[in-house]
């Protein structure tokens, strides 16, 4: 913990910095990559909807052994039932013994004839869920006006905060990088979207603006009164608010990430599927996401779009020449004093009397 202590403090005082703005530019690209990934995610996988979302009927049935030669056996059950309207059944295992499968919209004299097909095939106590899909179209309507609520909510409190409309921009660019890559690796890895998946997208949401929120009200604190100094520029200022925030971002994210993983572990491996499984992904992805857009995007994007006002120009300006003319100045370097011997002339020169020895003194 000592050396933990005293790498935080010597971040916070300059003596160790990481050139985070400097190279923004690898870590656009790093962003840029990504995204790039996320959208052929969308492209060509999709969104693994719900039930919820795309309606139909939600079949649990309880087996002896919850595996793949029992959900195959299911999905055989579900197609001898003579329910074209079915189509292609989706079999998901929830825990040991457990069974979801889900198929399209149907009637209650349809989902009764699957039920009885699965009965047969040895299922035991079968429960029907029936969802319309207009019950879906209202969750993604309502989750996409809160999304657009929080957007200006964000923008106008960050503006009205800290007096830069670039700090809004910044941070918008930072949550849409957050939101796109959580979209893709639930795209990539096919987990179900499902209202759980949406209330876990509007938390990371919150967890991504609080770290950034922090760090820029650092930036607003180093460059308070920046075109006045001669010293650093506004990137160099805002670096080292980033390196004087970073021990106490990684601790936070690291805090929240434990539990987060838990209950993914739990949802994933334990239970197998269900809300919580969705819930913990969507938080899982957002907060590393956050972190890294936090940290890596938001500041640096800020930086650059300051570093294009006149002003901020003249003030770097200022900066570097005042560096290049300490550069240019001879070092004065103090030399020690060199002992001269005394030149006199021979008229000022006076000899000394000779001193007789004591044993001599006073004996004439």
């Amino acid at each position: 913990m000592g050396r933990i202590s005293t790498f935080g403090q010597s971040l916070y005082e300059g003596r160790i910095s990481f050139d985070f703005v400097g190279r923004r530019k690898l870590f656009y690209a790093i962003s840029v990559a990504i995204l790039i990934v996320a959208a052929l995610a969308f492209v060509f996988r999709g969104f693994h909807y719900g039930v919820e979302f795309k309606g139909g009927v939600e079949f649990t049935a309880k087996v002896q052994v919850a595996d793949s030669a029992t959900s195959d056996k299911m999905v055989q059950a579900v197609q001898d039932a003579d329910v074209p309207d079915a189509g292609d059944p989706t079999v998901q295992t929830s825990g040991d013994n457990l069974i979801r499968i889900q198929t399209r919209a149907l009637s209650q004299d349809q989902a009764t004839q699957i039920t009885e097909s699965l009965t047969r095939a040895g299922a035991t106590e079968v429960s029907q869920n029936l969802i319309g899909p207009t019950y879906g179209k209202q969750v993604a309507t309502k989750a996409l006006t809160g999304l657009i609520v929080f957007l200006v909510i964000v923008v106008i409190f960050i503006w009205a905060y800290f007096r830069e409309w670039r700090m809004s921009v910044g941070a918008i660019v930072a949550l849409a990088h957050d939101l796109v890559i959580t979209g893709g690796v639930y795209a990539l890895s096919g987990f179900e979207v499902t209202p759980a998946t949406v209330t876990g997208l509007l938390t990371i949401l919150g967890f991504s603006l609080y770290d950034t929120v922090v760090v820029f009200d650092k930036v607003r604190e180093n460059t308070k009164g920046i075109l006045k100094s001669t010293s650093k520029t506004y990137a160099e200022q805002a670096n080292l608010a980033l390196n004087q925030t970073l021990v106490r971002s990684i601790n936070t994210s690291i805090a929240a990430l434990l539990p987060v993983g838990a209950l993914l572990v739990a949802g994933a491996a334990i239970l197998g599927t269900g809300p919580l499984k969705d819930l913990a992904l969507a938080l899982f992805v957002g907060m590393l996401a956050g972190t890294y857009s936090s940290i890596f995007i938001a500041t640096p994007f800020v930086s650059q779009l300051k570093e294009r006002e006149p002003a901020i120009k003249a003030q770097a300006g200022r900066v570097l020449a005042r560096r290049a003319k300490l550069a240019e100045e001879p070092v004065a370097v103090a030399a020690a004093p060199v002992s001269r011997p005394v030149v006199t002339s021979g008229a000022s020169k006076r000899t000394q009397p000779s001193r007789k020895p004591r044993s001599k003194r006073g004996k004439r």
